[in-house]
Order: structure tokens, then sequence, then C-alpha cells
């Protein structure tokens, strides 16, 4: 297997994408520059045409350096029409039509174009975007007779390239701005890790709408190798599996989930000799990829983890080959990539001791240039270097941990931290214990509100290994001993796959909300029997959100907390008027239970003023309170320790 012993020196960074590009067309000219199945572009070609397309980019737009939007599908089009943007000096803006009509609109507005590159079949939707604010370039009707010679046009490594929109806090898509520069150092960073070189033949799955595309896209076209465009829309299993093989790929890039959609289709039979590297980035890895990867691969492909931002890049790594041992269940994000220096900060701004947890900070001089039309948001984030110089910081929002031996773990997004009943959480530590668990192949946390209240709960999302999934009696119990109890989530909803974004993360807001169906329980359905159990049975239906509660169900099962046992008991109180201490309830875990303490109770009544009294007191307790009479209870529901 043939590797590239060739470095990407440093000062080649510091010229334009056109010129490095050209220089490559000139070494390779009659090489595969993209190979589709349709037909193979050679980088003499390639040049051609993007060169024709800069053109008439020229004659159209009238400033250099206004963005121009690029309106493609997923494919060799979209490639020549962001090396004809870039030859012409201006910096383009990618779009897929496949994305939400919403959002493209929402880009086409704020970035404020004024001339869109499209084809044939996306003219009509690229009119619709403008209202005639802006001109329409049909690359598929060209005139013929435009030279195709390289145009010379002088260009800053500090130029503007492109604007890479990512979704905003707001909701509201928000542009990076990318410099030549700083994508050269990506190409110097991924070339040399990987050694590329002309004899590599890439995957091309991200669509050019997302930062990541970059990697490959220009790792290839700036080294000599060759780009391949797969669509995993077609068929992320077995489709994607055949052609890879079949494609002779030497260099695999995607996003976790279609990795392991890829490997389902996999029988264990087949052999991929041509591949020697695997990148899964963009999301979290899970130590059971890497074990597919052992199992399923030669010993001659070596498997990468990245971490990086669209503002900054790849930022870490981490080398996999067979012997390596992943003990966690996540799998480290590595150690550090050159010209990236990564710092870990508290609250307050200061760096965090060795193996503490802090918000992942990056100082580099290759950072995004900021966000567009955003001075106030780039200002935030941006941050001059202490020393000053051409170093920023930039805050990156998501927390990690380094080891004593300088590797970062990942350990989610900052503002994924949320707060449940006075108790701050961070989500990735709730995902991470339910990942540990055998039964569990994918989890996402989230905190909803229940509908018509003003109750916030922790909600787990499960995409179970097999059937029968797991109950929730068992999670909750499995769970308690790794967690504290307001950690534990209350709810759980099993899905057969988890949501989506075009870019293969996981879609947090088209999680569905958790219906009022009783959970699936070890202990079976048993309805009420006698008025009193009915009785109980209703009010903890109406606190627990539930349709039905049976008698032998446990409370804390059923998704009750400190907050809503507080609350049974004050209804309990409060209809039954008993002489009874909130800890006499605790060891009555179910409703049989519990009507047996009322029963023994008949006759210890309390008297109207007392009663307001008990009730008013239970008002009045805070969340961190009802949590600690909580925590002496007797232990029946396997979560506490009786001496706890």
């Amino acid at each position: 297997m043939l590797v590239n012993n060739t470095e990407f020196r440093k000062e080649e960074v510091e010229q334009s994408i056109p010129d490095r590009f050209e220089r490559i067309v000139r070494q390779y000219r009659d090489r595969i520059a993209i190979k589709t199945g349709d037909r193979d572009l050679t980088y003499a070609e390639l040049n051609a045409t993007a060169n024709r397309l800069a053109r008439a980019i020229l004659a159209k737009q009238m400033k250099r350096e206004e963005p121009v939007m690029l309106l493609f599908e997923h494919g060799p089009q979209a490639v020549t029409a962001i090396l004809g943007a870039l030859k012409a000096g201006t910096c383009y803006v990618p779009l897929d039509p496949s994305l939400p009509r919403g959002r493209v609109e929402s880009i086409s507005k704020d970035s404020g174009i004024r001339l869109i590159v499209t084809n044939k079949e996306n003219f009509t939707f690229a009119n619709e975007l403008t209202s005639n604010s802006a001109e329409v370039l049909d690359v598929d009707a060209l005139e013929t007779h435009v030279s195709d010679e390289d145009l010379g046009l002088a260009l800053s490594p500090d130029a503007y390239a492109c604007i890479m929109y990512t979704s905003g806090s707001t909701g509201e898509p928000k542009g990076v701005l990318q410099n030549h520069r700083g994508i050269m150092h990506k190409v110097m960073v991924y070339t040399n890790l990987l050694h590329i070189c002309a004899n590599d033949r890439l995957t091309f799955l991200h669509y050019t709408s997302f930062d990541a595309c970059m990697h490959h896209l220009f790792g290839s076209l700036l080294n000599g190798a060759s780009l391949l465009p797969f669509d995993p829309r077609v068929g992320a299993g077995s489709p994607l599996a055949s052609w890879l093989n079949n494609a002779q790929v030497s260099i695999y890039h995607s996003v976790p989930t279609v990795f392991r959609e890829m490997v389902a289709a996999l029988t264990g039979e087949e052999e991929f000799p041509h591949l020697r590297a695997i990148n899964l980035s963009g999301t979290p890895m899970h130590r059971e990829d890497v074990e597919l990867y052992k199992r399923l691969f030669s010993s001659e492909c070596i498997l990468l983890h990245m971490i990086g931002a669209t503002e900054t890049g790849w930022i870490r790594h981490y080398l996999i080959n067979k012997d390596t041992q992943i003990t966690d269940r996540g799998v480290p994000v590595g150690y550090s990539i050159q010209d990236k220096e990564v710092v870990l900060l508290r609250d307050d701004g200061q760096a965090t001791d060795a193996g503490e947890i802090g918000e992942i900070a990056v100082k580099s001089r290759y950072l995004s240039q900021g966000y567009w039309r955003r001075p106030e948001l780039t200002a935030s984030k941006f941050l001059p270097h202490p020393a000053g110089g051409k170093e920023k910081v930039y805050l990156t929002g998501d927390l990690g941990r380094i080891s004593s031996d300088g590797c970062l773990f990942h350990l989610g997004r900052k503002d994924f931290q949320v707060k449940i009943r006075g108790f701050r959480i961070e989500v990735g530590e709730v995902e991470s214990a339910l990942l540990a668990l055998e039964d569990v192949t994918e989890a996402v946390v989230v905190k909803t509100e229940v509908a018509g209240s003003n109750d916030e709960r922790l909600v787990a999302y499960i995409v179970a290994r097999g059937q029968p999934v797991p109950t929730v009696t068992k999670l909750r119990r499995t769970l308690g001993q790794k967690l504290p109890d307001y950690m534990v989530p209350t709810a759980f909803v099993f899905l057969e796959a988890l949501p989506l974004t075009p870019n293969g993360k996981v879609d947090r807001k088209a999680l569905p909300l958790p219906g009022k169906f009783r959970p699936e329980l070890d202990t079976p359905f048993v309805a009420p029997r006698t008025p009193l159990e009915e009785e109980l049975a209703e009010i903890w239906a109406e606190v627990l959100y539930q349709d039905q509660v049976g008698i032998h169900d446990n409370f804390f099962d059923l998704g009750g907390d400190s907050i809503a046992a507080i609350r049974v008991i004050s209804r309990i109180l409060e209809k039954f008027q008993l002489a009874l201490s909130v800890q006499s309830f605790f060891p009555a875990t179910t409703v049989e239970q519990m009507s047996s303490v009322i029963s023994q109770s008949q006759g210890k009544n309390l008297n109207k003023e007392d009663l307001e009294h008990v009730l008013t007191d239970l008002e009045s307790l805070s969340d961190e309170d009802a949590e600690r009479i909580l925590a002496r209870r007797s232990g029946t529901d396997g979560t506490k320790d009786p001496n706890g």
C-alpha cells in the first residue's frame, strides 16, 4: 500500500487555493480528479471548466468582495462551482437545494448575495429565492467559446474564501468566515496526518454546505488525489459498502452514524484491500465503533477520531489501530494538532487544574475570521490572545477534560448543561452512563417541559440493541448505581433510530415528546381493587403524567422524584387529613403499600389548623430540601442504601 512521504510544508499554507490547485494541475493534468459512476474528470478538464465558470462569474459580478451563492446537489458540479468561484477571487456560500426551504431562504437573506450560481435543474428555485434582487447564472448554459485558460488573478492568503453556515443558538443560521490561509492550514494538517498522496482515492460523502467536506475536497484536489462523490441518501448501508469496495477507496470519512449504518450491512466476509484510513468525526465515537473497525477491517487500515468546529478546523486527533484499548465507553478525541493549542477554562475564565472539567478554548492564528455581518457575536467568541500578536482565542462552548498524558476527552456541549429541581446536570454524563449499558446502542438526554404545566423533567431517548428493549425498571436500577437520583431520567423513550440533521448529527429539536403511556416495567400491570387504591392510583397518575398506574408499580420507576413525592403526600394529607409524618410515606413506593399505610392510620386525623401548617411546610420545601428528605427513604425502590 503506497503512502506519501512528502510533507505538506508550512510555507505552502501562505498561498491561495487556486495557486496550489493550478500547480497540482500542471503536475497531474491527466490524472483523475473526480471519479463518478457516470464519468471521470481529469485535473485538466476540471481546471478548464472551472476557468470558464470563473470568467462567467466575473462578467456578472461587479465587486469581487461580494459573496456568491452556489446552489448545487452533491456531486461534481458543486466541486467545479467552488473552484470557479475561488478562481474568480470571490467568496462562495455553498447551499444544498435539498435543505429545508426555510433554511435556504434564511441563508440567502443573511448572506446578502447578488449572484446565485446554479444548474438547469435548480434554476427556477434560484430565481424564486432572489425575488429579482440577484442574478442567476446557469452553468449548463455557459458559452463554450469562453477561454478555459487560468485567469492569473493575484489572491492574498488573507482573502475570504467561503462562508459556511452553521446552526445558531437562536435557531437562525450564522455564517462563519474562512480565508484561504485557514483552509490551506486544514489541508496541511489532514495531508500530513494521513500522508495523502496522488495515488489516494478519498470519499466525498459530506455535502458542500457543511464544513467537514473541505478536508476531503481540498485534501484530494490539492494533492493530486482522486475525489469520489457518493450521496449517503442513496443508501448508507449495502450500497455504500459495495461502492466503497468497488471504487477502491483508500481514505474513508463520515460521521459515525453513517459508518454504523454501512457496517451493519456487512457480513464479515468482505475485504477492503485498498482502504488504509477511516476517519470518523462530527459526533462522538463509541467503543463499539472501535470494535467494529477491529473486526471488519484489515490491520493495514487505521481508525482516526477527530474533533473540531467550523470556527477552528481540527483541534485534536486520536489514532487507533488493532492494538488500541478503549477502556471507557467514549473514545478520546486525543492529542495536539499543529498550531492549535487547546486550554480548558472555568466559568471565571481561568485555566482549570489537571483533570478538571472546563470549556474547551482554542488558541491559534488559523481560526475563522469570525461571523459574517455579526461583529458583536464575533467579539464575544473570538478573543484577543493575552500575549497579543496574530493569534486569537476561540471559546467553543464544548466541555472537556485533559488526562495527565495530555489526551483530551470531549464531554458534550456547555449549553447542554441543564438544571432540574435546582440541580445542575451535564447531560453528557447521563448519556455516557446509558451508553455503557449493554442493551443500549444510542442515547440522547434532554430536558423537556411537561405540556400544560411548569414542570421540567429529564428524558432519555434510547435506541436499544435488540428486542425486547430493556425495561425502565432495569434502566433506573442500573443508572441508580452510578448516578445520583436527580440525574436519573424520569422518562425513557425508545426509538428505532435517532433523528438526524442533514450532516448526520442528532436533531434534538426533532425528538418526539414523551407520551403518557405507562412505561415497560418489570412488574406487570394490576388494576386497583378497592376504592382507596383507585383514589391513590388517580393521584399518582395525575402527578406523574401517566395514563394509568398499577397497584404494584414502583413510584420512582414511573418517573417519580422528590418534588413529585412531596406533591403526592400533600394531596393524600389534604384528602384524608391523616396525622402522619412525611417520612412515613417513603417506604410505601407502590399504591398497594401506600394504601396499607393509610388503612393502618385511620382515626389518626389532624385538625384543620395543624393540617394547614403541615401543607404550608411541604409547599415551602426547596428542591434541595425535598431531595434530602427523599435520600432518607427506606431504599425499597432499589436506588438508595437503606442507611443512606
